[in-house]
C-alpha cells in the first residue's frame, strides 16, 4: 500500500511551533495549493491543506518560513479523530517527512511560475500582493 503526498504551495500564515511534554518540537501551518484548472468565472481556486512537521524540521520551518513562503512538502496523509462536546470530530492533515524551502525569505523579487519553479525579476509583487 502507498500513502504519499507531494505538494507545492504557499503558507497562509506563519508556522505555529509547540513542544509536546517530552520536549519534541512540532510545527503546524496551512498550505495554499492552486488547483490545476480555472473555475467557471475564469479564476484559479486553491485548496488549503493543514501540514504538521516534527522535530528539527519543525524548528527550521518556524525559524525560516513565514506567511507567503513557497515550499514543497513531501509526506503522508493522516486522518485522526477526537471527541468534542459529545461528537466525534475528524481531522485530515499531511504529516511532512520533508519541507523544502523554494524561495528566499524576504526576497521581494521571488515569485512563482506555473511550473512551480522560482523566477526572479524586478516586475514581481511584494508579499502584500498575496491574497491570503
Amino acid at each position: 500500500m502507498l500513502n504519499r503526498v507531494i505538494l507545492i504551495g504557499r503558507l497562509t500564515r506563519d508556522p505555529e511551533l509547540k513542544y509536546i511534554p517530552s520536549g519534541t518540537p512540532v510545527a503546524s501551518f496551512t498550505l495554499a495549493v492552486d488547483r490545476p484548472f480555472l473555475n467557471k468565472d475564469g479564476e484559479r481556486e486553491a485548496d488549503f491543506i493543514p501540514i504538521v512537521v516534527w522535530r528539527k524540521q519543525a524548528e527550521n520551518c518556524a525559524n525560516y518560513l513565514g506567511k507567503g513562503s513557497l515550499v514543497a512538502v513531501d509526506g503522508r496523509m493522516q486522518v485522526r479523530s477526537y471527541e468534542q462536546d459529545g461528537q466525534r470530530r475528524y481531522v485530515t492533515e499531511v504529516i511532512a517527512d520533508s519541507v523544502r524551502f523554494l524561495d528566499r525569505r524576504g526576497d521581494p523579487r521571488a515569485r512563482t511560475v506555473d511550473s512551480g519553479f522560482e523566477q526572479y525579476g524586478t516586475d514581481a509583487g511584494s508579499d502584500d500582493d498575496i491574497p491570503f
